[in-house]
């Protein structure tokens, strides 16, 4: 999993990435240095969590009810808004 992220592009037109919760966190944490900075309930179908890196690289995973981790969404140049900055985030 480590490779497929390392080899994927940072864009917002990434390709979907499934896996393990804990193998895909792992992988973003070793690949691209990132950590997750918040995450949110949709309804009672998913979670979806944002990680992100110190150079402004992220990228938001969505973890089903059936517990299958993909990777939505990549990206750069990532900016904290006032509100999270303020709050230590």
């Amino acid at each position: 999993i480590g490779t497929a992220l390392a080899l994927s592009t940072l864009s917002a037109q990434a390709q979907f990435i499934c896996g393990g919760h804990s193998d895909l966190v792992a992988g973003l944490a070793q690949a691209f240095q990132q950590k997750q900075i918040g995450y949110g309930v949709v309804g009672r179908a998913a979670i979806v969590e944002i990680y992100v890196s110190a150079s402004g690289t992220w990228t938001m995973l969505v973890t089903d009810v059936q517990g299958r981790s993909c990777i939505f969404a990549t990206g750069d140049g990532w900016e904290n808004t006032a509100i999270a900055t303020t709050q230590g985030i």
